[in-house]
């Protein structure tokens, strides 16, 4: 039987997830989300579901740690460019992001760990996107970095104009967010990864 493919990204802790589709003249089945064939293991505590438009730009979300917040992401209509950042100080790739696009023909998915940031924008006129994940939403460890800071320069549509939420647009640059002290540490998310029974650790 065919496996699904989970593809480490260029940012440590960040997947992309490739399920096995199987469609005939009904439509189709997918196993959309399989604990068993996660590199780590995934308490699930909440799902979340967001609607965007056209343009709506959400991020760049993370939480503290810990015990911070892993995701899972899926786009269940429509289109998104999601986007993951490292966000961990003292990593070997901090500052560095990735962009993975999910929409409802692949059903590709996204897994990122605890301490990465995550944004995505909207591709299509609306997206429904649903995100697993391992712990409740706690607003007072909550916090953000703009998603359009120069100094990370990701590369969004250049065709598409940014919609940001009032909380979004205030969010501090990189490194004011740097300054703050309340970004993760890398060692202290390679200890608490250590916890969650994670395989492949960090070196």
């Amino acid at each position: 039987m065919t496996r699904p493919v989970m593809e480490p990204l260029g940012i440590d802790g960040a997947w992309r997830h490739t399920p096995v589709t199987h469609a005939d003249a009904r439509g189709a089945l997918l196993e959309a989300f399989r604990a068993d064939a996660l590199p780590r293991r995934f308490d699930l505590a909440q799902v979340n579901c967001s609607v965007s438009h056209r343009g709506v730009l959400r991020g760049l979300h993370y939480a503290e740690v810990p015990p911070g917040q892993a995701k899972y992401v899926m786009c269940v209509s429509g289109a998104i460019l999601d986007v993951v950042v490292d966000l961990r100080t003292g990593s070997p790739t901090f500052g560095r992001w990735e962009t993975v696009r999910l929409d409802d023909e692949q059903r590709t998915a996204t897994l990122i760990e605890e301490g990465l940031g995550h944004g995505f924008i909207t591709l299509s006129d609306q997206a429904t996107v649903v995100y697993l994940c391992t712990a409740p939403y706690t607003p007072a460890r909550e916090h953000g970095v703009h998603p359009l800071d120069p100094a990370l320069g990701i590369a969004w549509p250049a065709h598409l104009e940014p919609v940001l939420s009032d909380k979004d647009a205030a969010a501090p640059s990189l490194a004011e967010a740097l300054a703050t002290g309340l970004l993760p540490s890398y060692e202290e998310c390679r200890t608490f990864y250590m916890t969650q029974g994670r395989s492949g650790a960090m070196a």
